[in-house]
């Protein structure tokens, strides 16, 4: 009676430890499940050295996990990298993924950086019910996504140089070296030549340097006697039109005002003097015919008339 109990009370500390490992399990799941936050990453280019588990850091500092990595089905150019972060780790907006590479292991890592100080979280739902955090092509990536064409650009390259550098091109270049070499050893030999032609050429540029010196103080002296000169001598034309112009001003004052006074020596004036004229032609023709008449017969004349014929009666 005895053992059987004590096997019931071991078997009782067993289930009740049993049950508190279990609580606790429980209960650290969802404390470490609270403490941490997943997001969304969709990468175009290859996700070589990725695997879950994989580190994410944050400006370097180990901040998370890759929690899954799967291809899209609808779009397989895609790749979606779910990770799993420190809740306080400060996912903002401007805040972008890069895949880097560890060492020479070939294994790679997430690189998140760019966050903005004072800008919000990323919080906005993507499709797949996580925030998605943006890409941007790291050193890794650009590398071998360009890989493919970069090698292609080297075969056709290598190529056309095997095109250029035929034994009928060689021949040629090799003439064009030759030439090139002759060149230089005639201006070598030319070099003191050369000297004194440079030599002419500074003398010229100092020349012309003195001659545009000199044109722009004949310049400042123009403009100094125009200053003294000649502006005076308008300011004195100015003033003379001016007068002119108040002279023409009072001509015309004063015809105006005489307008009245020449149209009535127009109209009464000049008819008396006309009148005056043919009086003074007449009163001179009396005169001329009193003179003939003096000179004909004296001055009985003017007092007795003409002398009659004597009459004498027929018988």
């Amino acid at each position: 009676m005895e053992t059987r109990s004590n096997h019931v009370l071991v078997g009782g500390v067993v289930l009740g430890l049993l049950l508190a490992l279990l609580v606790f399990i429980v209960w650290l799941a969802g404390f470490t499940g609270s403490a941490e936050k997943k997001y969304d990453i969709f990468f175009k280019t290859s996700v070589e050295g990725l695997a879950k588990g994989s580190a994410v850091t944050f400006a370097g500092v180990p901040v998370g996990k890759i929690d899954r990595i799967q291809l899209l089905p609808d779009s397989p150019e895609f790749v979606r990298v779910r990770i799993a972060v420190q809740q306080d780790t400060p996912i903002l907006q401007g805040t972008t993924a890069t895949i880097a590479g560890v060492g020479f292991t070939g294994v790679s890592q997430i690189n998140l950086d760019g966050a903005i100080k004072g800008a919000p979280p990323i919080t906005e739902v993507g499709p797949y019910g996580e925030p998605v955090i943006p890409t941007k092509p790291g050193a890794l990536g650009e590398l071998l996504s360009s890989a493919p064409e970069l090698l292609q650009r080297i075969s056709t390259l290598t190529e056309r140089l095997t095109e250029l550098l035929n034994d009928k091109n060689q021949k040629s270049i090799g003439g064009i070296l030759a030439h090139v070499d002759r060149l230089t050893g005639s201006l070598a030999d030319r070099g003191p030549e050369i000297a004194a032609a440079l030599a002419q050429i500074k003398t010229a540029v100092q020349q012309v340097g003195e001659a545009a010196q000199k044109i722009g103080t004949l310049a400042e002296s123009t403009n100094g006697v125009v200053a003294s000169d000649v502006r005076p001598a308008m300011a004195n034309l100015n003033k003379a039109t001016e007068a002119a112009r108040h002279t023409m001003e009072s001509l015309d004052g004063a015809i105006t005002d005489a307008r009245p006074g020449l149209k009535a020596f127009s109209s009464q004036t000049v008819p008396e003097v006309n009148q005056l004229v043919r009086n003074l032609a007449d009163m001179s023709d009396s005169l001329n015919a009193i003179s003939t008449k003096l000179d004909r017969g004296g001055a009985g004349a003017l007092v007795g008339g003409s002398k009659l014929p004597d009459y004498k009666p027929k018988n």
